[in-house]
């Protein structure tokens, strides 16, 4: 047992850094490529940091684990909203100025419900999840579309103040993007033996391990630079963080999985954690676009709100692995 517990420490830790050099190399080589400000904050930053996650759920999924990937991508939604942007809100609460994120919020919504339709069936099969990469790479054209169409927005600021406080030659922007990648896989693959090993040590389902300690890891990238990022002001940086990485989860990384390895959806996962998946997100679009006349803001309350959500999800999840629940 302690060898896989220290495995998953160890890779956690690497996970952590090798994703932030990896997301400073990516935004700070299309700076230098030319990219748009607001098109690296909403693909490559706001996808980038869900580059653990992708990386984890392909190694899992190709190693017969999808229960895992499914856990990873759905229980990381719940930790960014809960976890990373109620912890921040909590800190400081978040005012909302990019039209870009508004629009972005609702399709999050859309796809998350669209989630649910997919699930019924218990099983996300290729078919599925070449639905939702064939949605992702719409929505990437429809940003991009629309980041070209109109370039100025909030988040651009954001971006390049963000890009600013990391500067680096494209030599080195490359040269980080290339080496954070190879120790984004080295270290999922330590990740991924570790929490397999460990879920049937507890004889619990790697779906429960992929919820809980692998979800909470894949996304400490997304607290580092939330944080980072809330110190430097850039709020709509902060929420783009969250609400990109949602997308490319919900998309991309379960998408990817299922056309690896077709996955088996227990009714639990429905009933539990995609219903809550769904009501915090919900909860954040209510909060961020504004309601009642009042401007788009996530306050200390509604932060608060959000992240003990997530604590009483996490807790129960942890209760389940202690007593060595199934699903």
């Amino acid at each position: 047992m302690m060898l896989p517990v220290l495995a998953v420490v160890a890779g956690l830790v690497l996970l952590m850094w090798s994703a932030e050099r990896f997301v400073d190399g990516a935004a700070s080589t299309s700076s230098h490529l030319g990219l748009s400000p607001l098109l690296i904050g909403m693909l490559v930053i706001g996808f980038g940091t869900s580059a653990p996650e992708l990386v984890v759920s392909v190694i899992a999924a190709a190693e017969n684990n999808p229960g895992l990937a499914l856990g990873n991508a759905y229980g990381s939604n719940i930790v960014n909203i809960g976890l990373i942007l109620g912890l921040v809100a909590l800190i400081s609460p978040l005012a909302v100025h990019s039209s870009m994120i508004c629009r972005e919020l609702p399709v999050l919504g859309g796809v998350t419900l669209l989630s649910a339709l997919l699930l019924l069936g218990g099983v996300l099969g290729r078919f599925e999840g070449g639905l939702l990469l064939l949605i992702l790479v719409a929505f990437i054209g429809f940003s991009i579309w629309q980041a070209l169409k109109a370039p100025e927005d909030a988040m651009s600021a954001d971006t390049e103040q963000d890009i600013a406080s990391h500067p680096m030659s494209l030599r080195t922007g490359l040269l980080w993007t290339a080496f954070g990648l190879l120790l984004l896989v080295v270290s999922s693959r330590l990740l991924v033996w570790g929490a397999v090993s460990i879920a049937q040590s507890f004889g619990v389902s790697d779906l429960i391990i992929g919820l809980t300690v692998v979800a909470v890891g894949t996304s400490l990238p997304e607290l580092a630079s939330s944080i980072s990022a809330l110190r430097r002001g850039e709020h709509d940086l902060v929420l783009g963080n969250v609400v990109g990485s949602n997308l490319f989860n919900t998309l991309g990384v379960v998408g990817l999985a299922a056309l690896i390895t077709p996955i088996e959806v227990a009714r639990e996962v429905l009933l539990r954690d995609w219903t809550l998946m769904m009501a915090m997100t919900v909860l954040m679009t209510v909060f961020a676009m504004g309601w009642r006349n009042r401007a788009g803001r996530i306050n200390r309350l509604e932060g608060g709100v959000l992240l003990a959500m997530s604590l009483t999800y996490t807790g129960f999840m942890i209760s389940l692995v202690m007593q060595g629940g199934a699903v």
